[in-house]
């Protein structure tokens, strides 16, 4: 019988802790066009994908896509279709899964609320689920300066699990079980958001009491079956991201960390917020046991890099006064400001370093405002414009020079589409040759 998705995770996971130097990617975005030219370089590698949805993106209200979590396999599984990839290949997790969407609210409100999620997204078919219960709620006390304590977190983290089982036997049976992640990084989810001198490693014995008290609170709650299927520990390597800023990965600073993973049985690390680390570095993350790679905003970042880079084409080709251009930059600038709730609270300072990380942070926030249809129009604008007047090589030399040479080799044509698509998968590429799935 062929091996799914969760089969294969596994066996690199457990190939990983063996040392072969393999690991997996996780793209955690609800971009389209990311999304499918992630499944054409999985596709293209014959390997699994895995893709994730954040608490905030996907719940049973709709998050901020609109979706709930069948509706998202729904649309994960359309794309899978466009580039004929093998659904059973697809792994979908569930990334900080507990009460992060609710936190001004009590934790008896908030826990209720996760309940549901967990519900949700066990019932539409995610296989991989992280439990996070780290973040305070509104009645929680203690000082909020400091993490919330770990018996608190892990005895909220058992009670999720407790929910993710009965409803994976009650719905469920048919497929296999589901596997977990505990822990949580440090930092807010997608990239630090003020300027700092140094990312802070996770001390060792910091990510062994996390494991250790999840531990006794899973078996107190009678779930030494989903114990055992724990696979991963959220930490935090010392990589992060801000507006301009990447912290590279020390290896020399993780190794104390890296080697306490390898004193239990399957665990290994995950590791969030790797976006724009170097291919030697996310390789060494991955050689370290930091094996599952979490990447978003880089990928949509590269979206909209290669967006920009199509709009200058535009304006080179049918000049600055063409009265029908697609004005794509200035559309999204005028979006951002007409909904300013995605980037206000992330982006500080004067109106001029405003403007420039709202086009240009490497916390993209822009990542939000593609699907409104003002945009939208406009991105589909700027490919009909250059459709019909052809990209000159020596132009895309200038401005695309990876995409140059891949349609000069016959592997890309010019048209919109497949720049795009070839664009994002110069860092889905790096990704899958870090983590071992490609050559």
């Amino acid at each position: 019988m062929m091996k799914n998705a969760r089969d294969i995770f596994l066996d690199l996971m457990a190939d990983n802790r063996k040392g072969a130097g393999k690991g997996i990617y996780s793209i955690c975005s609800a971009n389209s066009t990311v999304l499918e030219a992630c499944l054409s370089q999985a596709k293209e590698d014959g390997t699994i994908i895995l893709i994730e949805s954040t608490s905030n993106q996907v719940d049973q209200f709709g998050g901020y896509t609109g979706m709930r979590p069948a509706d998202f396999v729904s649309y994960v599984h359309s794309i899978a279709d466009k580039v004929d990839f093998p659904k059973e290949m697809i792994l979908l997790g569930g990334d900080h899964l507990g009460p992060n969407a609710w936190q001004n609210l009590s934790s008896e409100e908030a826990m209720a609320n996760s309940e549901v999620l967990i519900e949700e997204y066990v019932k539409a078919g995610y296989q991989k689920i992280h439990l996070d219960t780290s973040m305070f709620c509104v009645d929680d006390e203690g000082d909020r300066s400091k993490p919330l304590a770990d018996e608190v977190v892990a005895s909220r983290a058992a009670a999720l699990g407790r929910v993710a089982e009965d409803t994976w036997k009650k719905y469920c049976s048919h497929s296999q079980k589901p596997v977990y992640i505990i822990g949580t990084e440090v930092p807010v989810p997608g990239g630090a958001q003020e300027e700092e001198d140094v990312v802070a490693v996770t001390r060792p014995g910091d990510a062994a009491r996390t494991i250790s008290v999840t531990k006794q609170y899973f078996f107190d709650e009678g779930l030494e079956s989903a114990w055992s299927r724990v696979v991963g520990v959220v930490v935090q390597p010392g990589v992060e991201f801000g507006d301009d800023q990447v912290f590279k990965y020390k290896r020399e600073e993780a190794k104390d960390l890296s080697r306490r993973i390898t004193e239990y049985d399957k665990l290994v690390f995950e590791t969030h917020s790797t976006d724009y680390q170097t291919e030697s570095d996310l390789k060494a993350l991955v050689e370290d046991h930091f094996c599952i790679l979490k990447v978003g905003p880089w990928l949509t970042f590269t979206y909209r890099e290669a967006l920009f880079a199509m709009e200058a084409m535009e304006k080179e080709i049918l000049g600055e006064k063409y009265k029908d251009l697609s004005n794509l930059s200035d559309v999204l600038e005028k979006v951002m400001n007409n909904k300013p709730e995605y980037w206000k609270k992330y982006y500080a300072g004067d109106e001029k370093q405003k403007l420039f990380k709202r086009k240009y942070s490497f916390s993209d926030r822009s990542r939000y405002y593609w699907p409104i249809k003002e945009l939208d129009f406009a991105r589909k604008k700027l490919f009909k414009n250059l459709k019909e007047n052809k990209i000159p090589l020596s132009l895309l030399s200038q401005f695309m020079p990876v995409q140059f040479y891949q349609v000069c080799n016959g592997a890309i044509t010019v048209d919109p589409k497949d720049l795009v698509n070839s664009y994002i998968r110069i860092v889905a590429g790096i990704y899958s040759r870090a983590c071992g799935l490609s050559n």
